[in-house]
């Protein structure tokens, strides 16, 4: 591509770079806000499952300090084992998370008041909430998003081996049959949420799970979606450690810090989009009954599943902040004691907005493929469609793996008339962009890369016809001489033309080339070319050399 030498036209593209580079920055704070609140969420029930899961644990070795339960002691090792796993698991999650917050702050390895935005003398918010090129780079590009999958699988695999283990090898002890064991094993390992799932294989423009779940994701985002990770070691530790421990008859039911944990699909939807999310209890425990668990949101009551779940949707209506009141009450199955905790949620609803910017210029050329870049916030790129319509004709053509198009127009819009690129998605209703249609502008006509003057006899003469250029045009596009009258006026003598058809000379013209002399002046008039998308040659400059 050329580089514009008008002043003017070099400005124009460096407003559109400072545009288009403020648009892709331009994500609500609202948006942010409402990532971060799922993540500290996410991080204060995982606090409370390990609080609950150590009250656990200290009740089951007591119980078994009593010989009559000695049976039952390779229970120890197996949950210590699981324990061990996840604890080990989530504290490399966290180091990724301190690693992206560094980086995308002062980068000195910590993660202090440098990684923030100070006001009034405390931490107001994070430096690089916004920032996506440091979660592209580290967790897809450094290749640390597919490591973190290999230490999911890692994880998932030693918890169920542990819990496998245990129950193959002493499970005929503790009193069960082999279908149950079988049974157990099975339905422990089918119902764990830890793993790495294979939906982004569905996508055409994704080629690994890191790039599925990282790629141009903004810090604020990578951060929530870490600790769910986190969240669903913690809930395979729990499942571990209660279904193994209840088998000795040692585990105690508690809920002295409890509350309504809700995990959301979504915690920023377009207008009209459905909310989805399930509802539960902090520590749940499968020796609940799911009777004696009420849950309620905005006051409208709820009964669980035998997961202790509730699935919750509404329609995301009004625009703005849509607040979610939760109250769950739990009866204890073993002292029959009734225990009530509250929360709150909040999720945005949005409009989305559609950004379509001309990659080159803010006109469309005819004859050219003219690169355009469509992106809806909020929207997946796969349910973002584009056509043309308006002034101008022509096609559109996506370009493979990309958000880009190539837009060729055929005609010149009418007067009051533009070509336009509409865009429909989900929540968008035919958001339009207006592009003027203008042919491609007139080429010069140079012979030996001038348009006139005195030329040396030789170079003159060495020279193969004329040609065509485009100065200061930004696309790929080739003009071509249709013919000329090249007349020679030689000193004391009448002038001699020669109509010559195409760029090159004609046997006529190089004749007449040939005789130049100094002192003779050589005149090219008539000029016409062609350029793509003309119906028909167009005239162009005239030019004088003055042999020398």
């Amino acid at each position: 591509m050329s580089i514009p030498k008008e002043p003017r036209q070099l400005m124009i593209n460096l407003m559109y770079l400072v545009l288009t580079a403020l648009l892709a920055l331009n994500v609500s704070a609202e948006v942010m806000n409402a990532f971060l609140s799922i993540n500290k969420s996410l991080d204060t029930s995982n606090s409370n499952t390990v609080k609950a899961l150590d009250a656990t644990q200290k009740n089951l070795d007591a119980l078994l300090k009593d010989d009559s339960k000695a049976k039952y002691r390779p229970l120890q090792p197996a949950i210590q084992s699981i324990r061990d796993e996840v604890a080990s698991f989530s504290s490399y999650v966290e180091d990724l998370k301190v690693k992206l917050i560094d980086q995308s702050g002062d980068k000195d390895g910590t993660i202090n008041d440098g990684d923030y935005i100070i006001k009034e003398g405390k931490r107001y918010k994070l430096k690089g909430l916004k920032n996506k090129d440091v979660p592209t780079k580290m967790m897809v590009n450094d290749g640390v998003g597919d490591e973190l999958e290999a230490k999911i699988v890692e994880a998932r695999g030693n918890i169920i081996a542990a819990y496998k283990t245990v129950l193959e090898e002493h499970g005929k002890t503790f009193g069960l049959k082999p279908e149950e064991i079988s049974s157990r094993v099975q339905n422990f390992e089918s119902n764990l949420t830890l793993g790495v799932t294979e939906e982004w294989k569905e996508s055409k423009d994704k080629t690994s799970w890191s790039d599925y779940k990282f790629r141009q994701m903004p810090v604020a985002a990578v951060l929530p979606t870490l600790t769910q990770m986190i969240t669903d070691g913690r809930n395979a530790e729990a499942a571990g450690v209660n279904q193994l421990a209840e088998l000795s008859g040692g585990r105690v039911v508690e809920f002295n810090q409890f509350f309504p944990v809700i995990s959301a699909k979504k915690g920023y939807l377009l207008e009209g989009e459905t909310f989805e999310a399930t509802v539960s209890v902090g520590t749940y425990s499968d020796a609940i009954n799911p009777n004696d668990v009420n849950i309620t949101i905005n006051g409208k009551s709820f009964r669980p599943d035998n997961d202790g779940k509730v699935k919750f949707t509404e329609r995301a209506g009004s625009l703005g902040t849509r607040n979610l009141k939760l109250t769950a009450t739990v009866k204890n199955p073993l002292t029959g004691e009734v225990s009530k905790g509250d929360s709150e949620f909040a999720y945005e609803v949005g409009k989305g907005s559609v950004t379509v910017s001309a990659t080159k210029m803010n006109v469309f050329y005819i004859g050219v493929p003219n690169p355009i870049k469509v992106s809806a916030a909020g929207v997946n790129s796969n349910d973002v469609k584009v056509s043309l319509g308006g002034g101008g004709g022509g096609s559109l053509k996506k370009v493979s793996g990309t958000g880009s198009y190539e837009v060729t127009v055929t005609r010149p819009a009418k007067l009051g008339e533009e070509c336009q690129v509409r865009v429909d998605a989900p929540g968008l209703k035919g958001e339009k962009a207006l592009f003027r249609v203008k042919r491609i502008p007139d080429p010069t006509a140079k012979l030996s890369g001038n348009t006139g003057g005195a030329i040396g006899n030789g170079e003159f003469k060495a020279q193969g016809g004329v040609s065509a250029i485009l100065d200061g045009f930004d696309f790929d596009a080739k003009c071509a001489i249709q013919g000329f009258i090249v007349t020679r006026q030689a000193k004391r003598a009448d002038p001699v033309e020669v109509n010559n058809r195409g760029p090159r000379w004609s046997p006529q013209a190089r004749e007449l080339i040939n005789k130049a002399k100094p002192g003779d002046v050589f005149y090219f008039d008539n000029v016409k070319a062609k350029c793509p998308g003309d119906p028909a040659g167009r005239k162009i400059n005239a030019m004088v050399f003055k042999i020398k």
